[in-house]
C-alpha cells in the first residue's frame, strides 16, 4: 500500500520533460511545473508571433518568460519523496527476494541470510540455521582474523614485491657489470692481438731489411761476375779474329785467366727466412692471459722495510720505491774486504695463502726480484769476500738453500735465475726473452710450494718458476736495486 501511495505521489512531481523527479521545479500560470534546465531549454523551441510569448509543453498554454516563478512547495515535496523512495529501496535490501519476508536468519552451511520460508524450503532443507544476532560476533571475529591474516599477507606481498624488483635492479647492474668486463677484456684482446700484430709486422720488416740487403749484395757481385766474363769472351773473339801476332801475344796470360776464372753462386736464402708469417699461437696468448688475469685476484699491498741499515739505499717516503744511491767509503779499511748486499725485505710478512705484486723495472740495468725466507739466522745485509776479491761470489748467497727465490738482471740485457745447487756456487741460468719486461709480476701460492714470475709487459708470458719450495715458516718480498741508480717502484692494480 505504501509503495502504491508512493508511486502515485511520485508521478505527481515528476517532469512532463525530462520523466524524471523535479530539480529546481519552476511553475506556469497554468499550473503546470518543469525542471529548470527542461522548461529553459524547450522555451525556444514553443515561440509564437508575440514577444517573448511562448507554449506550455503539457497544455499549450501561452506563457512569457518572466512568468516562471520558483515553486519552493513543490521542491521540498521532491525532497521528501527522494528520502521515502531511499527508505524503501533501504527496506527491501532486508527483505527476501523470493519471499518478500524480512531476513532475519543465518544459514550456516551456504553461509546466506535467509528468511523464516526459506529455512523451510527444500534447499534449506536440515542445514543448521541461527538468528542473524546469534552468530554477528563469532563472524565478525572470523572476519577480523581473516582481515588480519591478509593484511599480513599483503605486507609480506609487498615485502616480496620490493625484494624481487631490488634482485631485478641488482641483476641488471649484475649484467650490466659483466657487460663492461666483457668489453674490457675483449678490449684487452685486441690490444694484444694489435701489439703481437706489430711485434710480427717489425720482425718481418727487420728480416726484409736483412735479406734484400745479402740479396742486394749478391746481386752486385753477379753483376761483376758476368761484366768480368763477357771482357774475357770479347778479347778471345778479338784475338781469334786478329793476325797471328796479335793472337799469340799474351796468349799465356789469357788463357790462365780463363782457367782460374770460377763463378761464385750466391749464398742461399734459407727457407725458414723466407716464410712470409709465423702467426703466434693465439691459444697460448689467451691461456697467459687469463693465467694473469686469476693471479691478479691476489694483488696484495707490498711496502718496504725501512730498517736495512744501508746508507746506500733510499726508500721513499710511502715505502713503495728503493733507490741505489752512490755514497763515498772514504778511507774505510774493511770497505774491500765486506760486500753489502742492497736487498730490501717487504711486508707483509707471507705464511700462508696466494699472493700478488708488481713491480716496475723500467730503464733498470741491473736488479734482483723475488722473495727470502726466514731461515735459522737473522737476515744480514753484509757478506764477507772471498781473498780473490772476485764479486761474482756475492751471488752464491742467493741460492733457495740459502733462503732466498729470485731472478735477476746483469749488464743491462742478461736475465737470471738463480736455483739450487750443491756446491757454494749458485746455479745461475740465463733467460732467453722475447720481450724485455719493464714490468714484472710475482705470484707466491704459500701451499703449492711454487713461486712464479710474470712479464706482464709481454701480456703476463712465464719467465721462470720455482716449484717444490721449501718455504719457511715466514716469507718476505724481496727487492734489490743492486748498483743501478734507476729506482725499483711497486706497482698498484690501477696503474
Amino acid at each position: 500500500m505504501a509503495s502504491e501511495k508512493l508511486v502515485s505521489l511520485q508521478d505527481e512531481v515528476t517532469c512532463p520533460i525530462c520523466l524524471e523527479l523535479l530539480t529546481e521545479p519552476l511553475s506556469l500560470d497554468c499550473g503546470h511545473s518543469f525542471c529548470q534546465i527542461c522548461i529553459t531549454a524547450n522555451s525556444n523551441e514553443s515561440l509564437t508571433g508575440q514577444e517573448r510569448a511562448r507554449k506550455c509543453p503539457v497544455c499549450r498554454i501561452n506563457y512569457k518568460s518572466g512568468k516562471l516563478r520558483p515553486n519552493w512547495h513543490l521542491a521540498n515535496i521532491v525532497q521528501r519523496v527522494r528520502e521515502v523512495k531511499l527508505s524503501l529501496e533501504e527496506q527491501e535490501k532486508h527483505l527476501c527476494a523470493h519471499h518478500g519476508e524480512k531476513l532475519l536468519l543465518f544459514c550456516e552451511e551456504d553461509g546466506k541470510v535467509i528468511c523464516w520460508l526459506c529455512e523451510r524450503s527444500q534447499e534449506h532443507h536440515g542445514h543448521p540455521t541461527f538468528l542473524m544476532e546469534e552468530v554477528a560476533q563469532e563472524y565478525q571475529k572470523k572476519l577480523q582474523a581473516a582481515l588480519e591474516r591478509l593484511k599480513q599477507e599483503q605486507q609480506e606481498a609487498e615485502e616480496l614485491e620490493s625484494d624481487f624488483r631490488e634482485e631485478i635492479a641488482a641483476w641488471k647492474n649484475q649484467t650490466q657489470h659483466e657487460r663492461q668486463n666483457v668489453q674490457a677484456e675483449f678490449k684487452k684482446l685486441r690490444e694484444i692481438l694489435d701489439s703481437e700484430e706489430r711485434k710480427e709486422l717489425q720482425k718481418l720488416k727487420a728480416e726484409e731489411t736483412a735479406i734484400l740487403c745479402t740479396m742486394a749484395n749478391s746481386e752486385n757481385e753477379l753483376v761483376q761476375q758476368s761484366q768480368l766474363v763477357r771482357n774475357l769472351i770479347s778479347d778471345i773473339e778479338h784475338r781469334l779474329q786478329g793476325s797471328t801476332m796479335q793472337m799469340l801475344q799474351d796468349v799465356n796470360d789469357i788463357l790462365k785467366r780463363s782457367k782460374t776464372l770460377t763463378l761464385k753462386k750466391p749464398k742461399p736464402v734459407p727457407k725458414e727466412q723466407r716464410s712470409v708469417f709465423r702467426a703466434p699461437d693465439l691459444r697460448d696468448i689467451l691461456r697467459v692471459f687469463n693465467g694473469l688475469r686469476y693471479v691478479q685476484r691476489y694483488w696484495v699491498h707490498v711496502t718496504l722495510s725501512h730498517t736495512t741499515g744501508n746508507r746506500n739505499i733510499a726508500i721513499s717516503a710511502d715505502r713503495r720505491q728503493v733507490t741505489y744511491v752512490y755514497k763515498d767509503q772514504g778511507n774505510n779499511p774493511r770497505w774491500k774486504q765486506v760486500y753489502e748486499d742492497y736487498g730490501v725485505l717487504g711486508s707483509p710478512v707471507i705464511k700462508s695463502g696466494r699472493h700478488y705484486w708488481e713491480v716496475d723495472v723500467s730503464k733498470k740495468r741491473a736488479w734482483i726480484l723475488g722473495v727470502y725466507g726466514e731461515k735459522h739466522v737473522e737476515y744480514n745485509t753484509k757478506l764477507p769476500l772471498k781473498a780473490d776479491g772476485n764479486h761474482q761470489n756475492v751471488y752464491s748467497r742467493c741460492q733457495p738453500k740459502n733462503g732466498y727465490w729470485v731472478i735477476g738482471l746483469s749488464y743491462g740485457s742478461v736475465y737470471n735465475a738463480f736455483d739450487e745447487s750443491s756446491s757454494s756456487d749458485p746455479m745461475i741460468l740465463t733467460l732467453s726473452l722475447s720481450v724485455p719486461p719493464h714490468r714484472i709480476g710475482i705470484f707466491l701460492d704459500y701451499s703449492a710450494r711454487t713461486l712464479l714470475f710474470l712479464n706482464v709487459t709481454n701480456h703476463g708470458f712465464l719467465i721462470y718458476k720455482f716449484s717444490s719450495c721449501s718455504f719457511s715458516q715466514k716469507i718476505f718480498p724481496y727487492f734489490n736495486p743492486m748498483t743501478c741508480n734507476v729506482p725499483m717502484n711497486l706497482c698498484s692494480p690501477s696503474s
